[in-house]
C-alpha cells in the first residue's frame, strides 16, 4: 500500500493518559503497515517528540496555545463548535496539504473528532475517523445537568452536526464500544450511509502486571482500608467522580472504617480537589512517575464516574493489576465484565456503594479471587493486537482488501 497520514489532537507520546494510550497504539499499528506521517498538537512542552520522530516517517507538532476564550469567540463568529476552533491551525492545515502533495498518501487516519477538519474535501484515498466516543452526547449531558447550559447545549448541537458530516466523509468511522456505536447510530439522520466499526480499548497487560510491583510504601504503612482513583484530574468527569467520593462516600465509609483512606492519583488536580488534600481520609497525590504502585497498594480501586463515554482505561489498568474494582454503570460501559465475577457494579449512591464494598473488605480471599478473575478477563479480551487487527483492512484500498481476502 501507499503511505498513511495520521492526525491526532495530542502528541501520541508518552502513552500516559487515556486518549494518548489509544492514539499511541493506533500509531504503532499503522506504522507496522506502511510509512506514517503524523500531524498533531502539543500542550506546553514538546515531550514525546523524540519518540514520535523514531516511529514516524515525518511529523508536524503545532503548539496548542490558543486560549479557550479566544476559541469561544472564533466559534461564535464562525458558527462552529468550540472543540474545533480550539484545534484549528493554519500551519497544520498547510502541512497536511503539503504532505499529501509530496508523498504517496493513500489513507488518512484521524484520531478524535477535533481533527476531522483537516481532511481535504478533494482527497481521494481512504479516510478512517476514530471518534472514540460521541462527544456531542457528553456536552448534552453537561447541559442536562445544569452546567453552562447554553454553551454546552450549543456545543452538543454543533458537534452532532460535525459527527454526522465526518461519518459521511469517512470510509470507516470507529467507535470505542458497541454502546457508543449504537448511540452514534441513533444520532445520525441517515445511519445506513455511514460505515460504523467498533474497536475497543486494549491494555498492555505485561506492563500492568502486579507481579514484581511493590505497593507504594507510604500507603502500605498506613492501616487503611485504602481506596484509589486514578486519572487526569482536571478532566471534568474525573474531578466530579473524585469529589463525589470525598463528599458523599468517604463520610459513610469512615463511619464504618475510621482509618479508611481515599487516594486521588493523577496529574493536574483542580483547586476544588486540592482543597480536600490532607483532610481526614483524603490524599491528593497529583502526578506520579508510575501509577502501578498506587494501584497495587489499594484494597479496592474505585471508578464511580457519573458521566462517562467510551471505555475507561483506568478500569482496565486496575483490572490488569488484579485489583478488586468497583464501578458505576456509566464507568462500566464498553467492558463486558460480569458484576460479581470480574468486578462489582454499584449505582452512584453512597449507601448502596458502601453495601457493595463492605462484604468484600471482610473477605480478603474473595477480593483476591475477584482481582485474579479481573486480570484474566483483560488477558482474554483486551489485548491491543487483537483489538487493532481490523485496522489493516480499513486503511487498505479495494484492491488490497481483495488480495487480503484471497
Amino acid at each position: 500500500m501507499g503511505e498513511i497520514l495520521f492526525l491526532a489532537h495530542r502528541v501520541p507520546f508518552p502513552p500516559d493518559r487515556g486518549d494518548r494510550i489509544r492514539s499511541h497504539h493506533l500509531l504503532k499499528a499503522l506504522a507496522g503497515l506502511a510509512p506514517v506521517h503524523v500531524g498533531c498538537f502539543a500542550e506546553g512542552d514538546r515531550a514525546g517528540e523524540a519518540d514520535l520522530a523514531a516511529i514516524a516517517a515525518s511529523h508536524c507538532i503545532v503548539p496548542r496555545g490558543k486560549p479557550l476564550a479566544l476559541a469561544g469567540i472564533e466559534a461564535v463568529l464562525t458558527g462552529k463548535p468550540v472543540s474545533l476552533t480550539a484545534f484549528h491551525s493554519r500551519k497544520l492545515a498547510a502541512w497536511v496539504r503539503g504532505t499529501i502533495a509530496a508523498r504517496n498518501i493513500t489513507a488518512i487516519v484521524v484520531f478524535s473528532g477535533q481533527m476531522g477538519q483537516y481532511v481535504p474535501d478533494d482527497f481521494t484515498g481512504r479516510v478512517v475517523i476514530d471518534l472514540c466516543d460521541v462527544d456531542s452526547a457528553k456536552f448534552a449531558s453537561y447541559a442536562e445537568a445544569g452546567e453552562k447550559v447554553w454553551l454546552n447545549a450549543r456545543e452538543a448541537r454543533l458537534l452532532a452536526g460535525e459527527e454526522e458530516r465526518f461519518g459521511h466523509r469517512a470510509d470507516a468511522t470507529i467507535l470505542i464500544s458497541q454502546a457508543e456505536a449504537a448511540l452514534y447510530r441513533s444520532c445520525l439522520i441517515n445511519p445506513a450511509a455511514v460505515n460504523i466499526q467498533v474497536i475497543g480499548n486494549g491494555i498492555n497487560a505485561a506492563f500492568f502486571d502486579p507481579v514484581g510491583i511493590v505497593p507504594q510504601p507510604v500507603i502500605a504503612g498506613l492501616p487503611g482500608p485504602h481506596f484509589t482513583f486514578t486519572g487526569q484530574m482536571d478532566y471534568r468527569p474525573n474531578e466530579q467522580a473524585a469529589l463525589w467520593v470525598i463528599e458523599a462516600l468517604m463520610p459513610k465509609l469512615r463511619a464504618r472504617y475510621p482509618t479508611a483512606m481515599f487516594h486521588v492519583v493523577g496529574r493536574n488536580p483542580t483547586g476544588k480537589l486540592m482543597a480536600y488534600h490532607g483532610t481526614p481520609g483524603v490524599q491528593i497525590w497529583g502526578e506520579v512517575p508510575d501509577v502501578r504502585p498506587f494501584i497495587a497498594a489499594a484494597d479496592m480501586v474505585l471508578a464511580p464516574l457519573l458521566i462517562a463515554r467510551g471505555v475507561q482505561n483506568k478500569v482496565l489498568e486496575a483490572m490488569a493489576m488484579a485489583r478488586a474494582v468497583v464501578v458505576t454503570p456509566d464507568a462500566a460501559t464498553g467492558i463486558a465484565a460480569q458484576d460479581g465475577a470480574q468486578w462489582l457494579v454499584s449505582p452512584p449512591d453512597a449507601e448502596a456503594m458502601c453495601g457493595v464494598i463492605a462484604p468484600l473488605l471482610a473477605d480478603p480471599d474473595g477480593r483476591a479471587q475477584l482481582g485474579a478473575a479481573a486480570r484474566q478477563f483483560v488477558l482474554d479480551h483486551h489485548g491491543w493486537d487483537a483489538m487493532l487487527a481490523p485496522l489493516a483492512d480499513m486503511v487498505a484500498s479495494g484492491e488490497e482488501r481483495t488480495a487480503h481476502a484471497a
